[in-house]
């Protein structure tokens, strides 16, 4: 395993810090302590969690947008 493979990589560089704050915002509505920096005393589960609305969030985004909304 490389060392860049632990990392997840963004395609629009300009967008990590967007993408970080509505991964603290969704974590912070779904009542989750997520922090900057190493969040590994977090379930799997809870994880999961945050990732999943955040794919959620981002279709229903790109779907208003392609509506014209």
């Amino acid at each position: 395993m490389n060392q860049n493979s632990s990392q997840q990589q963004v395609n629009v560089p300009e967008a990590r810090a967007a993408l970080d704050n509505m991964k603290f915002e969704i974590a912070r509505e779904l009542g989750i302590n997520y922090k900057p920096g190493y969040n590994g005393d977090l379930t799997s589960r809870e994880n999961g969690y945050v990732g999943g609305y955040m794919v959620k969030r981002l279709i229903e985004q790109a779907e208003k947008q392609m509506a014209g909304k």
